[in-house]
């Protein structure tokens, strides 16, 4: 067992908290500042006393609970995670991967009862709440709570940046500085894939990661745990194609796209991947677009980019 169980000392219990009555509403982009107070809302539903250590320890029973509420639509929404700039953390190992960058970032630190706060977490200072077996079903949408022991909530990364509802320019302008590599991901649909292709392009320094549209959610709990903390390191944009074209014009960058020699998608002039290739890149600034699993390319990716090859042995 990672963590030592323990029974904590008896916190007073939650304040009652009112939520919207139609929970979609907090969804809309129009209504950003109903999912904000959301947020304040579930903060303020948890007054209690200061542990020894500094840690502010509460308690949690009962399922109706707004902070529970708010665990289950971040878990579930990535609209509501990306109005509310929080995201959700299932799961011990997750969380310790995150917080080796940055645990001030975490908002709420959930542990079911009994159970002790890791001790690479004893300079968290922030709000640690004891819920129920029920409680952190609910909230990690489990059926066992036997290797779900801890739930994190945590603010969204900074460097994450979604340009349908930023102003592009300058966005760009403060997240990259005279990129040499980005990956862009076109339509990946499978979580798993898309944070494992974040953890490469963060293992190899690449600047940034691209997400065109029909992508998943880069902070889905499948693509948070297969990026292994990748995600919280590299800047992260969403975006269409015409803020991808702002961008390859802004840094004068080469695109460069992942393609199979033979396609029936009507592409032309394949290049196989080379040394000769790869060296007369070295100098170049680029971007390289990988397509979905089951669609490949899209129509404008094969348009737009040099298609290259990776030569396979039959």
């Amino acid at each position: 067992m990672l963590l030592a169980r323990a029974p904590p000392p008896p916190p007073p219990p939650l304040a009652a908290a009112n939520f919207p009555a139609n929970p979609e509403r907090v969804l809309r982009p129009r209504l950003l500042t109903s999912s904000r107070a959301v947020v304040a809302t579930a903060s303020a539903a948890a007054k209690a006393d200061t542990s020894l250590v500094g840690q502010k320890r509460k308690q949690v029973a009962s399922v109706a609970n707004p902070l529970v509420k708010h665990c289950v639509k971040l878990r579930l929404s990535a609209a509501y995670r990306r109005s509310c700039r929080r995201l959700l953390l299932v799961g011990l190992a997750p969380i310790l991967e995150m917080c080796r960058f940055d645990f001030s970032s975490i908002d709420y630190l959930l542990l079911l009862d009994g159970v002790d706060v890791p001790e690479e977490l004893h300079e968290f200072s922030g709000n640690v709440v004891y819920v129920s077996a029920a409680v952190m079903k609910k909230a990690s949408g489990m059926q066992s709570v036997d290797s779900t022991e801890a739930i994190a909530i945590m603010h969204m990364p900074k460097h994450f940046r979604d340009l349908g509802s930023d102003e592009g320019g300058a966005v760009l302008d403060g997240l990259f500085h005279s990129p040499k590599r980005i990956l862009v991901l076109d339509g990946i649909q499978d979580p798993g894939n898309l944070g494992t292709l974040i953890r490469s392009a963060c293992a190899f320094k690449w600047d940034g990661v691209f997400l065109l549209p029909a992508c998943c959610d880069p902070f889905n709990e499948k693509a948070i745990r297969a990026a292994r903390g990748a995600s919280l390191q590299l800047p992260i944009v969403t975006g269409t194609w015409h803020d991808l074209h702002g961008l390859i014009t802004k840094y004068d960058m080469k695109m460069m796209a992942g393609h199979p020699e033979s396609s029936s998608d009507g592409s032309e002039g394949t290049h196989s991947l080379s040394k000769e290739l790869a060296d007369s890149l070295v100098n170049e600034s680029v971007c390289l677009v990988l397509g979905s699993e089951g669609n490949g390319l899209s129509a404008e990716t094969i348009q737009a980019c040099e298609l290259v090859s990776i030569p396979m042995e039959a």
